[in-house]
Order: structure tokens, then C-alpha cells, then sequence
């Protein structure tokens, strides 16, 4: 019993401790007051800073279909943006940080039909270096030089650039090094309780 509990003990911190093959990662405030999904870009996938490890984040809700209860996306056959639950809500800021560059592209594509370049973003910078990018927004909030804080409005959920339905892409990297991004959960816990409290 003693050695099985060792073993169980030593497995748990082995499996506790950053492997040094680990890629390098930032913790981010959660970008939607929403529930949402987010699908990652593995490494090789894609190459330049803001793509390399980025994650794509969709806004979904709690639907009925058929007296099932699933999360979905979309309504409908999602073919109109306002089909989709995220089109056009906040996008908050991941970080307190800078607003280093700001494009805008008013552009809506047709869910489903990959549209062409460029995407709209914000590009924000913390103290400490780390960059972050939001991509396929749209009616920016914030322009280059103002100061943002964390769960903070930047812009709005848009489709436009290399996108094929309402999301928004997220990357960050550091001196040209790309980083995991995994979302503050006790954050969003909050977030989301507020949200239910109607504050």
C-alpha cells in the first residue's frame, strides 16, 4: 500500500513539472463575455509571429435541437454572418497593455467563402514585451498609443481577411518567438458570473 501510494505520489509530480520541450506559453484574459471554442494553429502550421501557434475562438451558445441540448455556433445553416452567435459582439482586450497598431477592415466575407486579405486586428504590447494580435475584427474601439486594460472593449467580432465565418484569431509571441496561449480561467469564471448577475 505504502509503495503503490509512493508511486502514485512520484508520477504526480513528475507529470507536475515543465518538461523543458514545453513550448514557451502567456496566460491571457478571455476575450469574449461569451462561452467560446477555440481550435490551435500546432507548431509548423503556420509561420509568421501573430499566426505561429495562434488559437481561431468562435462564441457559441447553449441550443435545443430536437429536445437535445448542444453547444452550437450558429443558427440555422449558419450562410448569413448574423446567423452566427459571435457576429458582432465585444471583443475584449487579452492583456493590459498598449495598443500598437490598429487595421480596419470594413469588409463582411460570406460565411463559408474564404475571403481575401487584409485581415482587420489590433496589435497590443505588455510591459514585458509580449505582443498580442486579434484578427477578423471589425468597428475598432481603440486606436495606436492609447492604454488598455485587461477584459477591456477593443472591437467587435467581424469576417473579413483569410476568414470563412465570424471568429477571431489570436496570436502572441515575444522578440519573434511564438507563444501557447492559454486563457486565465479563474477570469473567466468571473467574467462569466458577472455577466449571469447582469453587470
Amino acid at each position: 500500500m505504502k509503495a503503490t501510494f509512493l508511486l502514485l505520489a512520484s508520477m504526480y509530480v513528475t507529470s507536475a513539472v515543465a518538461s523543458p520541450d514545453e513550448l514557451p506559453s502567456v496566460t491571457a484574459h478571455p476575450i469574449f463575455k461569451q462561452p467560446y471554442t477555440c481550435t490551435e494553429h500546432w507548431l509548423g502550421n503556420l509561420k509568421a509571429p501573430g499566426d505561429a501557434l495562434g488559437t481561431d475562438c468562435v462564441i457559441q451558445e447553449m441550443v435545443e435541437v430536437k429536445g437535445r441540448v448542444w453547444m452550437r455556433a450558429y443558427k440555422g445553416n449558419g450562410s448569413r454572418n448574423t446567423d452566427w452567435y459571435g457576429w458582432g459582439k465585444e471583443v475584449l482586450s487579452p492583456c493590459s497593455c498598449e495598443v500598437v497598431n490598429v487595421r480596419d477592415n470594413p469588409a463582411a466575407n460570406q460565411p463559408g467563402k474564404l475571403g481575401k486579405p487584409p485581415a482587420g486586428f489590433v496589435e497590443l504590447k505588455r510591459d514585458d514585451g509580449v505582443h498580442f494580435v486579434l484578427a477578423h475584427v471589425t468597428r475598432m474601439a481603440v486606436k495606436p498609443g492609447d492604454k488598455v486594460e485587461s477584459g477591456q472593449l477593443i472591437a467587435y467580432v467581424g469576417n473579413n481577411g483569410f476568414s470563412r465565418h465570424p471568429h477571431i484569431h489570436m496570436g502572441a509571441w515575444r522578440d519573434k518567438e511564438p507563444l501557447q496561449i492559454r486563457f486565465d480561467l479563474a477570469a473567466m469564471g468571473k467574467l462569466f458570473e458577472d455577466d449571469r448577475a447582469g453587470l
